[in-house]
């Protein structure tokens, strides 16, 4: 490739000598690139000046001194100003005549790389023909001849600016060529409206954005091309960005579910509204983790502000149980004693309720890991059906979905479960039948509805049945089941929504962000490291069943001896070991091999160890499953 290369290069510079012109090309800093023989014959220039790289400045330095320019006072002042003129390069044409009263026509015309070249042709002999012609002709008037020189020297300057308007509009196609490719790889839909709200541009994006729209809509209305339910929910918008404002906003994709948030840009002319640029950007992870978040930190202070009202409540308990079990030693009488083991009863509900609102607002942290949802879905019937009556049948179904999923299974199976509860409370003694159905909608959400066809549910619960504390169970009823589920539900990313069947019965659905799980971890040979023999066995027989081999040690002694065996892939350790180091100490030497580590441990999360190892490593909370150990390591 370089020996074809250099010869195209020793080719090219030979028909540039043969050419009868001095030809000269110099870059954007101002150094020579290309020169041709004659360049430096018509301007008897020495070699080093018709090398590559020789500067611009230099070779006119050369030229004042020789006198090529007349007489020059100032030669560095003269210098810089042909370098200034130089750097603010313009096509041109022009004739010069020499000292020695050779004229040259030279012509110019900028590069879009930054640079320009130039072409000198002697015209010496073209002028003494016209001289003569002036002298000796007595058909051709000055008038004339000076008419023809005129249109000569215009149609040159004409030519010179038609090369660099056709330089220019090359440069144009390709730019617009590269802006298109750029738009249609951009993950965004881009997009131009005239007044009348009509397609005058778009990136070919909008399917990929709003799934099922369609990508070539140049020439529709935004209506004809989102459609009026979508188009609804953004005309106004639309309408205050044709009035000058600059709006964002953020909208559901009914057809797909998926979240998009929306900007127009108002294209001002004259202050008056030419047209809307519009960008849309599909932000249906984005959202899902916001409220995920904003979840979190709602129960984070819930927690902080239920704490220490919680504790005081419960001391009040532990006083109030503590004087009814003193007055039931007393012989009291019958309506007295009914009396103090209402209070008992109260009290000990009080502590029921205590623990559900620290369920409620306390820490949880949602562990995900791969679910086969059907497995999922027979485990769950068998504990649900348990709790029911005979009368009620529990029925369930899973749509596709036969990959797993990633979800909290735990966190799921208490929602569900709770719903069922619920469903069969509201069915009653009479027969009736609760489904549990899972699909997936689009590539965005999974949903799982749990219906039943009892009464269905109040015009109250629709409006308030989320909220904490409401319930219409009278004192049967805590009014935190609902609640519990809608936080569940609103930590992994999702949204909860009660309604009334049409045919009857109540219906809860919850959608939850469909994620697919990574890679599992592969077979590999894991170093654990556990100091209690029968949770090393026990653990030890869970990874042997995840396909895994499994070395084993019982302090961070025993495990350093065995830390250089060769094929170890994971070094699985306890936190808290019967030893001055711990396996924060393990993992560091672990690391310094270039292992990787994870953490077990029965400490709360709250536990300044447990706090320093997440920092740095994935801890998981005994007991695991493998899955979770794979998840974590994802």
């Amino acid at each position: 490739m370089n020996d074809k290369r250099a010869t195209t290069g020793r080719l090219t510079q030979a028909g540039l000598n043969l050419i009868g012109q001095a030809l000269s090309i110099y870059d954007a800093d101002l150094r020579l690139a290309v020169s041709n023989r004659m360049y430096a014959t018509m301007f008897d220039l020495p070699e080093h000046l018709t090398r590559p790289g020789a500067t611009f400045a230099d070779t006119i330095r050369f030229l004042v001194l020789r006198g090529e320019y007349g007489h020059v006072p100032d030669v560095e002042k003269t210098v810089a100003e042909r370098v200034a003129q130089a750097r603010a390069f313009e096509p041109h044409y022009l004739e010069r005549t020499r000292p020695d009263g050779r004229v040259l026509a030279v012509e110019g015309s900028p590069l879009p790389e930054g640079g320009w070249v130039t072409v000198y042709t002697d015209i010496t002999a073209t002028r003494a023909q016209e001289r003569l012609l002036r002298t000796r002709s007595e058909v051709l008037s000055d008038q004339l001849l000076t008419r023809h020189e005129e249109l000569a020297q215009a149609n040159r300057q004409l030519a010179a600016s038609n090369s660099a308007l056709q330089e220019a509009r090359r440069e144009a196609t390709e730019m617009a060529a590269r802006i298109r490719l750029t738009t249609e790889m951009l993950p965004a839909h881009i997009a131009r409206l005239d007044r009348s709200r009509r397609y005058t541009f778009s990136n070919r994006r909008l399917g990929a954005v709003m799934p099922g729209a369609k990508s070539d809509i140049v020439g529709l209305t935004m209506e004809e091309a989102l459609g009026p339910q979508t188009y609804a929910g953004i005309a106004p918008h639309l309408t205050a960005a044709l009035a000058g404002e600059a709006p964002v906003f953020e909208i559901t994709h009914e057809p797909s579910s998926r979240r998009i948030r929306v900007s127009f840009t108002p294209e001002i002319e004259a202050d008056e509204v030419m047209g809307v640029y519009a960008l849309s950007v599909d932000i249906t992870e984005e959202a899902q983790a916001r409220a995920a978040v904003s979840q979190a930190a709602g129960r984070q202070v819930a927690a902080q502000l239920t704490s220490g009202m919680a504790h005081d409540f419960a001391n009040l308990l532990t006083v109030i149980l503590g004087l009814k079990d003193k007055l039931s030693r007393f012989d009291l009488p019958p309506a007295a004693r009914e009396a103090v083991d209402a209070i008992g009863l109260a009290a000990t509900r009080g502590g029921v309720l205590i623990d559900q609102i620290a369920g409620l607002s306390g820490p949880r942290d949602l562990a995900p890991r791969a679910t086969d949802l059907r497995a999922f879905m027979s485990e769950l019937a068998l504990l649900g059906g348990a709790s029911l009556p005979k009368e009620t049948t529990l029925e369930w179904d899973v749509q596709g979905l036969e990959a797993p999923v990633l979800l909290d299974p735990e966190a799921l199976r208490d929602a569900v479960l709770n719903l069922i509860l619920n469903a069969r409370d509201a069915i009653g003694a009479e027969s009736g039948v609760i489904t549990v159905e899972a699909k997936p909608v689009r590539d965005t959400w999974l949903e799982v509805t749990v219906s039943d066809d009892g009464p269905g549910f109040s015009a109250a619960a629709l409006e308030k049945g989320i909220e904490p504390f409401f319930t219409e169970k009278g004192e049967d009823g805590t009014g935190l089941g609902l609640s519990m589920v809608y936080d569940v539900v609103k930590l992994a990313g999702g949204r909860t929504r009660l309604s009334n069947a049409p045919d009857g019965g109540a219906r809860v659905t919850m959608r939850l962000p469909l994620r697919r799980p990574p890679p599992g971890l592969p077979p590999t040979l894991v170093l654990l490291v556990e100091d209690a023999p029968h949770i090393r066995e026990a653990v030890r027989e869970r990874l042997v069943a995840g396909g895994h081999s499994v070395l084993e040690a019982g302090s961070v002694a025993e495990a350093l001896e065995l830390l250089d065996i060769e094929g170890i892939g994971l070094l699985l350790t306890d936190i808290m070991l019967k030893t001055d180091e711990t396996g924060l100490d393990l993992a560091r030497e672990a690391r310094g091999r270039g292992l990787r580590a994870a953490m077990m441990t029965s400490l709360p999360p709250d536990a300044p160890l447990f706090r320093e190892a997440a920092r740095d490593w994935p801890v998981l909370r005994k007991p695991f499953s493998v899955e979770k150990l794979s998840a974590a390591l994802s």
